[in-house]
């Protein structure tokens, strides 16, 4: 994707910490924004010693919204040790924006972290789609509209990659050829062309749509059931000493 000129700069000069890395989320990860999409940024900063170790310690999460160009751009980051603590639960998030190719900032502690996620990714991380997915079909059911429809299949499509393979694939263009069903390609065309718009007229019937959710549910459940993927991630010794160095080195 190409972003609004200047971001990177405006980071530089209004983010209160150096970042370990900013990634790219939402619907730009996801493969379907439209024009007017937010740009949601995501990543970890550096809390620098003093504010770690004396009484006066610094913020764990800092948020930010801006205008960037007539683009609204929402950025989250964590400190360092928050978000390690973050991956070594069962939070695909936070593992989708340690591995989205669509990087913004990086660094050598960005780069230990994206070589890590194979052992950090588990079984359990079914929960984590299962549950997000549950929620966006609700909402999906309460407002008719079509964001989060697509996000439904999505985290779905997410997951039971996931559990088949191992590597974290958000983008659902990749996904749904494979296993999702034909007509989420003109879903995804019609959400690019609206972002908050409504099912079209010449979507399958609500009833089709909640058979092939359900369809999917199951699925990911029997993939988590028989994946060969472990029940809890091998990466908290490196985490920790990854978390270390950087202190230390600050």
């Amino acid at each position: 994707m190409e972003l609004p000129d200047g971001l990177t700069e405006h980071l530089e000069q209004g983010h209160p910490y150096p970042r370990a890395f900013v990634t790219v989320s939402g619907a730009h990860l996801y493969g379907f924004p439209s024009a007017d999409s937010d740009i949601d940024l995501r990543g970890v900063h550096l809390l620098p010693l003093t504010e770690v170790v004396g009484l006066q310690t610094g913020k764990e999460t800092v948020t930010w919204t801006w205008n960037q160009n007539g683009v609204e751009a929402d950025l989250v980051t964590h400190d360092l040790a928050k978000f390690c603590r973050m991956l070594l639960q069962r939070n695909g998030y936070v593992l989708e924006q340690v591995a989205s190719p669509l990087v913004v900032a990086s660094s050598s502690v960005h780069e230990e972290l994206v070589a890590l996620v194979p052992d950090l990714v588990t079984s359990a991380h079914a929960h984590h789609y299962l549950g997000f997915a549950r929620n966006q079909w609700k909402l999906f059911e309460k407002t008719g509209r079509l964001k989060p429809l697509l996000y439904t299949f999505r985290v779905l499509l997410t997951g039971i990659h996931l559990m088949r393979t191992g590597t974290v694939v958000a983008d659902l263009n990749e996904l749904a050829p494979e296993y999702g069903p034909a007509y989420l390609r003109d879903l995804i065309a019609a959400k690019r062309a609206a972002e908050h718009g409504t099912l079209p007229t010449d979507a399958p019937a609500r009833e089709r749509l909640a058979d092939d959710v359900a369809a999917l549910t199951r699925r990911l459940e029997e993939e988590r059931d028989r994946s060969s993927l472990p029940a809890k991630p091998s990466a908290s010794a490196p985490l920790h000493d990854l978390l270390v160095r950087t202190r230390l080195a600050r």
